[in-house]
């Protein structure tokens, strides 16, 4: 299956980092650039340019040249229109500091990695090469599991949207202590065992969780578990079915008084006061939801007028009709 170190590896020769103008260029001759300060996000890295004490061997050309082909439009190097602010800011890195590109420097220098519809399945034992990561974006993959022995103790952003993770064991196994946070919107999470993984036991430092549009079903034992999370400030469970109980913001606003943000929407202090003692009334969050459906018109069926025009005695024949209308949730 795909990788994430794998569909990385694949990228970085996508981007041509090791050919003219990035990589060493024609100027075989430079010594290597002065690194200045430490890397910060990624992909971008800081690198000094050349000073001029660097002279340009002949035939070569100089960092500037090198980054105005990359930037100019119209040349026949010019980064693509779609380029991202990462990836052109990686770019220049490879003229600015083309040593970074051998080995594993640049796992190590990098501090954000982006992998976005690159059809991941698998968070595989190279991402630990990466040694300083802080934010691993996954969003659109085919990911169903994570090995939490596979991420980076640095850590502090993980971003699982949009995959097909149903289970959480192996990812709270070990998981990265300094984890802030964590999004698993849209993947195919079900109670009643997940909830009993989203607690201080496992995220003492998460502030900001996502789990928007999975298949969470029991409020009062999700409410129970996230209390424990003393540092989280930002929670999103709407598109759960447990979001359809009509005292669900109520219950969840009154249950987590350390919450300051629910489904991308503010909690002012009006509306903490007004759900006040809503938990302590557990027989309100009810499990089910009635749905009433009403039929404003249907088109293609017989007009019913048409058989009261019979005359009462008349031997006209009488034609029934019987239809099943199935609805889909």
């Amino acid at each position: 299956p795909s990788s994430v170190s794998g569909a990385f590896q694949e990228h970085l020769r996508h981007l041509g980092l090791q050919d003219f103008p990035c990589g060493r260029g024609t100027r075989h001759g430079l010594p290597p650039p002065v690194l200045s300060g430490r890397p910060q996000n990624s992909p971008g890295l800081r690198a000094g340019r050349a000073g001029p004490e660097e002279a340009v061997p002949p035939g070569g050309e100089s960092p500037e040249a090198l980054l105005e082909l990359l930037r100019e439009r119209s040349s026949p190097w010019a980064l693509p229109p779609g380029c991202s602010p990462q990836e052109r800011l990686l770019c220049e890195a490879a003229v600015l500091a083309p040593e970074l590109l051998r080995g594993s420097r640049l796992c190590q220098a990098l501090r954000s990695l982006r992998m976005v519809d690159k059809g991941v399945e698998e968070v595989d034992e190279g991402v630990l090469r990466f040694q300083q990561l802080e934010e691993l974006i996954l969003t659109a993959n085919r990911i169903s599991r994570v090995t939490s022995a596979h991420l980076p103790r640095t850590l502090k952003v993980l971003e699982l949207c949009c995959n097909a993770v149903c289970d959480l064991q192996d990812l709270c196994a070990r998981p990265p202590p300094e984890l802030q946070h964590l999004g698993l919107g849209y993947n195919r999470l079900c109670g009643p065992s997940q909830e009993k993984l989203l607690t201080v036991d496992f995220w003492p430092n998460l502030i900001s969780l996502d789990l928007s549009f999975n298949s969470l079903t029991d409020l009062l034992e999700l409410a129970s578990q996230l209390s424990t999370l003393q540092k989280l400030r930002i929670l999103v469970l709407q598109g759960n079915p447990l979001a359809l109980i009509p005292t669900y913001r109520g219950f969840l606003v009154d249950s987590l008084p350390r919450l300051s943000i629910l489904d991308d929407i503010h909690i002012w202090p009006e509306e903490r006061q007004q759900f006040h003692g809503l938990a302590r009334q557990p027989e309100l969050t009810r499990s089910g939801a009635r749905v009433v459906v009403s039929i404003g018109e249907m088109k293609g069926l017989p007009d019913p007028e048409a058989f009261q025009q019979l005359e009462v005695g008349s031997e006209g024949p009488v034609i029934t009709h019987s239809y099943c209308v199935t609805y889909e949730f």
